[in-house]
Protein backbone atom coordinates (compact mmCIF):
# COMPACT_ATOMS: atom_id res chain seq x y z
CA UNK A 1 0.00 0.00 0.00
CA UNK A 2 1.13 3.74 -0.62
CA UNK A 3 -0.30 6.80 -0.52
CA UNK A 4 -0.49 8.48 -4.23
CA UNK A 5 1.77 11.37 -4.91
CA UNK A 6 1.63 14.55 -3.12
CA UNK A 7 -1.34 13.23 -0.66
CA UNK A 8 0.04 11.58 2.65
CA UNK A 9 -2.21 13.83 5.16
CA UNK A 10 -1.01 15.08 8.02
CA UNK A 11 -3.18 13.78 10.33
CA UNK A 12 -4.61 10.26 11.57
CA UNK A 13 -6.81 8.51 9.19
CA UNK A 14 -9.81 5.70 9.74
CA UNK A 15 -11.47 3.70 7.24
CA UNK A 16 -14.32 5.54 6.29
CA UNK A 17 -11.41 8.50 5.64
CA UNK A 18 -9.59 6.70 2.44
CA UNK A 19 -10.82 5.06 -0.67
CA UNK A 20 -8.41 2.66 -2.33
CA UNK A 21 -7.47 4.02 -5.71
CA UNK A 22 -7.42 0.64 -8.26
CA UNK A 23 -4.03 -0.06 -10.62
CA UNK A 24 -2.99 -2.24 -13.70
CA UNK A 25 -3.86 -5.61 -12.42
CA UNK A 26 -3.12 -9.02 -14.78
CA UNK A 27 -5.29 -10.82 -11.88
CA UNK A 28 -8.36 -12.17 -14.12
CA UNK A 29 -10.58 -12.89 -11.22
CA UNK A 30 -11.37 -12.60 -7.71
CA UNK A 31 -10.85 -16.02 -6.86
CA UNK A 32 -7.35 -16.29 -8.28
CA UNK A 33 -6.08 -13.92 -4.92
CA UNK A 34 -4.74 -15.81 -2.57
CA UNK A 35 -5.64 -14.65 1.22
CA UNK A 36 -3.79 -17.02 3.57
CA UNK A 37 -1.62 -16.37 5.94
CA UNK A 38 1.94 -17.05 7.06
CA UNK A 39 1.84 -16.16 10.37
CA UNK A 40 1.36 -19.73 11.75
CA UNK A 41 -2.81 -19.10 12.23
CA UNK A 42 -3.38 -20.76 9.08
CA UNK A 43 -6.24 -18.94 7.92
CA UNK A 44 -7.30 -18.78 4.65
CA UNK A 45 -9.38 -15.00 4.54
CA UNK A 46 -8.75 -12.27 7.05
CA UNK A 47 -11.24 -12.97 9.35
CA UNK A 48 -10.76 -13.41 13.11
CA UNK A 49 -12.89 -13.04 16.03
CA UNK A 50 -11.42 -11.40 19.19
CA UNK A 51 -11.59 -12.84 22.09
CA UNK A 52 -15.37 -11.25 23.31
CA UNK A 53 -17.68 -13.09 25.97
CA UNK A 54 -20.78 -14.17 24.52
CA UNK A 55 -19.30 -13.39 20.89
CA UNK A 56 -16.74 -16.22 20.54
CA UNK A 57 -17.66 -19.21 21.32
CA UNK A 58 -17.95 -22.96 19.98
CA UNK A 59 -20.45 -22.53 17.53
CA UNK A 60 -18.63 -19.28 16.18
CA UNK A 61 -15.37 -21.00 16.32
CA UNK A 62 -16.64 -24.13 13.71
CA UNK A 63 -18.13 -21.56 11.64
CA UNK A 64 -15.33 -19.37 10.60
CA UNK A 65 -12.87 -21.91 11.18
CA UNK A 66 -14.99 -23.36 8.16
CA UNK A 67 -14.74 -20.69 6.03
CA UNK A 68 -10.94 -19.65 6.87
CA UNK A 69 -10.81 -17.80 9.80
CA UNK A 70 -10.19 -17.92 13.31
CA UNK A 71 -11.57 -17.70 16.70
CA UNK A 72 -10.15 -16.36 19.78
CA UNK A 73 -11.86 -17.60 22.91
CA UNK A 74 -11.94 -15.21 25.60
CA UNK A 75 -9.70 -15.02 28.62
CA UNK A 76 -11.88 -15.85 31.09
CA UNK A 77 -13.46 -19.04 30.28
CA UNK A 78 -12.13 -21.99 32.42
CA UNK A 79 -9.52 -24.13 31.27
CA UNK A 80 -12.22 -27.38 31.16
CA UNK A 81 -14.71 -25.14 29.23
CA UNK A 82 -11.77 -24.62 27.00
CA UNK A 83 -10.57 -27.60 26.59
CA UNK A 84 -14.49 -28.65 25.76
CA UNK A 85 -14.76 -26.11 22.69
CA UNK A 86 -11.78 -27.24 21.21
CA UNK A 87 -12.66 -31.35 21.37
CA UNK A 88 -16.04 -29.93 19.97
CA UNK A 89 -14.47 -27.52 17.05
CA UNK A 90 -12.05 -30.33 15.95
CA UNK A 91 -14.49 -32.85 15.75
CA UNK A 92 -16.73 -30.42 13.13
CA UNK A 93 -16.98 -31.77 9.73
CA UNK A 94 -15.24 -29.18 7.19
CA UNK A 95 -17.78 -28.64 5.26
CA UNK A 96 -21.35 -30.03 6.80
CA UNK A 97 -22.85 -27.74 9.43
CA UNK A 98 -23.67 -28.66 12.65
CA UNK A 99 -27.83 -28.86 13.15
CA UNK A 100 -29.49 -28.37 16.38
CA UNK A 101 -31.70 -31.26 17.31
CA UNK A 102 -34.62 -32.77 18.62
CA UNK A 103 -36.57 -35.70 20.22
CA UNK A 104 -39.97 -36.88 18.24
CA UNK A 105 -41.22 -36.17 21.75
CA UNK A 106 -40.15 -32.59 22.14
CA UNK A 107 -42.40 -29.69 21.95
CA UNK A 108 -43.20 -27.16 18.84
CA UNK A 109 -42.25 -24.62 22.02
CA UNK A 110 -38.41 -26.09 22.13
CA UNK A 111 -38.33 -25.91 18.43
CA UNK A 112 -39.32 -22.58 18.02
CA UNK A 113 -36.44 -21.62 21.02
CA UNK A 114 -33.84 -23.77 18.92
CA UNK A 115 -34.60 -22.96 14.80
CA UNK A 116 -33.35 -19.83 15.06
CA UNK A 117 -29.79 -21.01 16.24
CA UNK A 118 -28.81 -22.34 13.33
CA UNK A 119 -28.83 -20.27 9.84
CA UNK A 120 -29.95 -22.98 7.80
CA UNK A 121 -33.80 -22.57 9.27
CA UNK A 122 -34.08 -25.97 10.21
CA UNK A 123 -34.29 -28.28 13.80
CA UNK A 124 -33.04 -32.17 13.08
CA UNK A 125 -35.35 -35.09 14.71
CA UNK A 126 -33.49 -37.57 15.97
CA UNK A 127 -34.37 -40.82 16.97
CA UNK A 128 -32.30 -44.08 18.30
CA UNK A 129 -29.14 -41.13 16.35
CA UNK A 130 -30.86 -41.30 13.25
CA UNK A 131 -32.24 -38.54 11.73
CA UNK A 132 -36.64 -39.03 11.30
CA UNK A 133 -37.54 -35.65 10.31
CA UNK A 134 -36.81 -31.52 9.64
CA UNK A 135 -38.85 -29.18 11.26
CA UNK A 136 -39.19 -25.28 10.21
CA UNK A 137 -40.47 -22.03 11.61
CA UNK A 138 -43.09 -22.85 8.86
CA UNK A 139 -44.46 -25.84 10.35
CA UNK A 140 -44.85 -24.61 13.71
CA UNK A 141 -46.82 -21.65 12.30
CA UNK A 142 -50.72 -21.74 14.37
CA UNK A 143 -49.26 -24.87 16.00
CA UNK A 144 -50.37 -25.26 19.72
CA UNK A 145 -46.63 -24.84 21.13
CA UNK A 146 -47.73 -27.98 23.70
CA UNK A 147 -47.81 -30.39 20.35
CA UNK A 148 -45.07 -33.00 19.87
CA UNK A 149 -42.32 -32.17 16.74
CA UNK A 150 -43.24 -35.54 16.04
CA UNK A 151 -46.89 -34.35 14.82
CA UNK A 152 -44.99 -31.39 12.09
CA UNK A 153 -42.11 -32.40 11.52
CA UNK A 154 -41.21 -33.17 7.73
CA UNK A 155 -39.98 -36.73 6.97
CA UNK A 156 -39.59 -36.14 3.24
CA UNK A 157 -36.22 -34.60 2.97
CA UNK A 158 -33.08 -35.06 1.16
CA UNK A 159 -30.56 -37.70 2.58
CA UNK A 160 -26.72 -38.39 0.85
CA UNK A 161 -23.95 -39.94 2.71
CA UNK A 162 -21.59 -37.70 4.52
CA UNK A 163 -18.59 -36.39 2.41
CA UNK A 164 -20.98 -36.23 -0.63
CA UNK A 165 -19.42 -33.87 -2.90
CA UNK A 166 -20.71 -30.85 -2.14
CA UNK A 167 -21.83 -30.06 -6.27
CA UNK A 168 -23.89 -33.36 -6.10
CA UNK A 169 -25.29 -32.25 -3.07
CA UNK A 170 -26.26 -28.99 -4.54
CA UNK A 171 -27.91 -30.73 -7.53
CA UNK A 172 -29.91 -33.31 -5.22
CA UNK A 173 -31.83 -29.98 -3.60
CA UNK A 174 -32.55 -28.36 -6.69
CA UNK A 175 -35.62 -28.83 -6.70
CA UNK A 176 -36.15 -30.31 -2.48
CA UNK A 177 -38.97 -28.33 -0.91
CA UNK A 178 -36.70 -27.98 1.86
CA UNK A 179 -33.43 -26.50 1.32
CA UNK A 180 -31.18 -28.72 3.46
CA UNK A 181 -29.58 -31.77 2.88
CA UNK A 182 -29.15 -34.38 6.04
CA UNK A 183 -25.70 -35.79 6.13
CA UNK A 184 -25.42 -39.58 7.56
CA UNK A 185 -22.79 -41.53 8.20
CA UNK A 186 -22.52 -45.23 7.22
CA UNK A 187 -24.98 -46.52 10.21
CA UNK A 188 -27.25 -43.90 8.96
CA UNK A 189 -26.37 -41.79 11.75
CA UNK A 190 -26.71 -37.91 11.62
CA UNK A 191 -23.21 -36.13 10.71
CA UNK A 192 -24.56 -32.74 9.96
CA UNK A 193 -26.75 -30.50 7.24
CA UNK A 194 -26.14 -29.24 4.05
CA UNK A 195 -28.06 -25.92 2.34
CA UNK A 196 -27.63 -25.00 -1.44
CA UNK A 197 -26.01 -21.94 -0.23
CA UNK A 198 -23.26 -23.92 1.79
CA UNK A 199 -22.58 -25.91 -1.19
CA UNK A 200 -21.52 -23.43 -2.94
CA UNK A 201 -19.77 -21.77 -0.08
CA UNK A 202 -17.32 -25.18 0.02
CA UNK A 203 -16.27 -24.79 -3.38
CA UNK A 204 -15.68 -20.98 -2.64
CA UNK A 205 -13.82 -21.18 0.88
CA UNK A 206 -10.91 -22.80 2.13
CA UNK A 207 -11.32 -24.66 5.93
CA UNK A 208 -8.49 -22.85 8.28
CA UNK A 209 -7.04 -27.28 9.61
CA UNK A 210 -4.34 -28.04 11.16
CA UNK A 211 -1.94 -30.41 10.89
CA UNK A 212 -4.52 -33.31 11.26
CA UNK A 213 -6.65 -31.61 8.90
CA UNK A 214 -9.13 -30.56 11.68
CA UNK A 215 -10.83 -27.42 12.67
CA UNK A 216 -8.37 -24.34 14.28
CA UNK A 217 -8.86 -22.31 17.77
CA UNK A 218 -7.13 -19.67 19.20
CA UNK A 219 -7.37 -18.87 23.35
CA UNK A 220 -6.53 -15.54 24.94
CA UNK A 221 -4.88 -15.22 28.32
CA UNK A 222 -4.63 -11.68 30.44
CA UNK A 223 -1.62 -10.36 31.75
CA UNK A 224 -2.50 -10.56 35.70
CA UNK A 225 -1.70 -14.02 37.68
CA UNK A 226 0.30 -16.63 36.94
CA UNK A 227 0.30 -16.09 32.64
CA UNK A 228 2.69 -18.97 31.95
CA UNK A 229 0.57 -21.49 34.07
CA UNK A 230 -2.37 -20.50 32.47
CA UNK A 231 -0.86 -20.15 28.68
CA UNK A 232 0.97 -24.18 29.21
CA UNK A 233 -2.80 -25.17 30.21
CA UNK A 234 -4.18 -23.68 27.06
CA UNK A 235 -1.52 -25.79 24.82
CA UNK A 236 -2.08 -28.86 26.60
CA UNK A 237 -5.79 -28.32 25.97
CA UNK A 238 -5.09 -28.11 22.56
CA UNK A 239 -5.50 -24.46 21.22
CA UNK A 240 -3.27 -23.57 17.93
CA UNK A 241 -2.88 -20.15 19.10
CA UNK A 242 -2.15 -18.16 21.75
CA UNK A 243 -3.26 -14.45 22.19
CA UNK A 244 -1.82 -12.46 25.41
CA UNK A 245 -4.55 -9.75 25.37
CA UNK A 246 -4.93 -6.60 27.34
CA UNK A 247 -6.61 -3.11 26.29
CA UNK A 248 -3.32 -0.79 26.61
CA UNK A 249 -0.46 -3.61 25.23
CA UNK A 250 2.58 -1.16 25.34
CA UNK A 251 2.87 -1.97 28.95
CA UNK A 252 6.02 -3.23 30.91
CA UNK A 253 3.43 -6.23 32.50
CA UNK A 254 2.29 -7.21 28.82
CA UNK A 255 6.07 -7.25 27.88
CA UNK A 256 6.72 -9.66 30.77
CA UNK A 257 4.15 -11.63 29.99
CA UNK A 258 4.87 -12.14 26.68
CA UNK A 259 8.57 -12.73 27.57
CA UNK A 260 6.92 -15.94 30.32
CA UNK A 261 4.84 -17.04 27.67
CA UNK A 262 7.57 -17.17 24.89
CA UNK A 263 9.91 -18.53 27.50
CA UNK A 264 7.97 -21.85 27.19
CA UNK A 265 8.54 -22.75 23.52
CA UNK A 266 5.13 -23.92 23.41
CA UNK A 267 4.99 -24.21 19.30
CA UNK A 268 2.26 -21.89 19.08
CA UNK A 269 1.96 -18.69 17.38
CA UNK A 270 2.07 -16.22 20.12
CA UNK A 271 -0.17 -12.84 19.30
CA UNK A 272 -0.25 -10.14 21.70
CA UNK A 273 -1.85 -6.11 22.09
CA UNK A 274 -3.35 -4.02 21.63
CA UNK A 275 -1.13 -1.12 20.74
CA UNK A 276 -1.46 1.40 17.82
CA UNK A 277 2.12 2.96 17.42
CA UNK A 278 5.38 1.72 15.45
CA UNK A 279 7.03 1.99 19.18
CA UNK A 280 4.43 -0.45 20.56
CA UNK A 281 4.34 -2.67 17.73
CA UNK A 282 8.86 -3.26 18.08
CA UNK A 283 8.52 -3.69 21.84
CA UNK A 284 6.05 -6.68 21.52
CA UNK A 285 7.83 -8.28 18.70
CA UNK A 286 11.07 -8.03 20.84
CA UNK A 287 9.37 -9.19 24.24
CA UNK A 288 8.49 -12.18 21.66
CA UNK A 289 5.28 -11.98 20.04
CA UNK A 290 5.20 -13.29 16.83
CA UNK A 291 2.03 -11.59 15.77
CA UNK A 292 1.08 -8.04 16.61
CA UNK A 293 -2.59 -7.10 17.17
CA UNK A 294 -3.16 -3.96 16.64
CA UNK A 295 -6.04 -0.93 17.41
CA UNK A 296 -7.24 0.62 20.97
CA UNK A 297 -11.34 1.93 20.56
CA UNK A 298 -11.75 1.01 17.08
CA UNK A 299 -14.68 -1.57 17.53
CA UNK A 300 -18.46 -0.99 17.07
CA UNK A 301 -19.19 -2.12 20.97
CA UNK A 302 -15.95 -0.82 22.48
CA UNK A 303 -16.48 3.06 23.71
CA UNK A 304 -13.00 3.43 24.73
CA UNK A 305 -12.31 6.62 22.87
CA UNK A 306 -15.51 8.45 23.20
CA UNK A 307 -15.16 7.74 27.27
CA UNK A 308 -11.64 8.43 27.76
CA UNK A 309 -10.31 10.30 24.39
CA UNK A 310 -7.71 6.86 24.24
CA UNK A 311 -6.84 5.48 21.14
CA UNK A 312 -6.13 5.79 17.27
CA UNK A 313 -7.86 5.99 14.03
CA UNK A 314 -7.28 2.40 13.02
CA UNK A 315 -5.83 3.02 9.42
CA UNK A 316 -3.23 5.24 10.59
CA UNK A 317 -2.57 2.73 13.36
CA UNK A 318 -2.21 -0.40 11.35
CA UNK A 319 -0.02 1.44 8.75
CA UNK A 320 2.31 2.23 10.67
CA UNK A 321 2.30 -1.04 13.22
CA UNK A 322 2.66 -2.88 9.80
CA UNK A 323 5.92 -0.40 8.79
CA UNK A 324 7.50 -0.93 12.23
CA UNK A 325 6.43 -5.23 11.60
CA UNK A 326 8.10 -5.33 8.24
CA UNK A 327 11.60 -3.69 9.41
CA UNK A 328 11.70 -6.75 12.03
CA UNK A 329 10.93 -9.21 9.00
CA UNK A 330 7.37 -9.44 10.01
Amino acid sequence: MRFLDGHRPAYDLTYDDIFIVPNRSDVTSRFDVDLSTSDGTGTTIPVVVANMTAVAGRRMAETVARRGGIVVLPQDLRIEAVRQTVDFVKSRDLIADTPVTLGPEDSVSDAVALIHKRAHGVAVVVADDKPVGLVTEAATVGVDRFARVRDVAVTDFVTVPAHTDPKQVFQYLEHAHIDVAVLTGPDGSLAGVLTRIGAVRAGIYSPNVDAKGRLRIAAAVGINGDVAAKAQALAEAGVDVLVVDTAHGHQVKMLDAIKAVASLDLGLPLAAGNVVSAEGTRDLINAGASIVKVGVGPGAMCTTRMMTGVGRPQFSAVVECAAAAKELGG
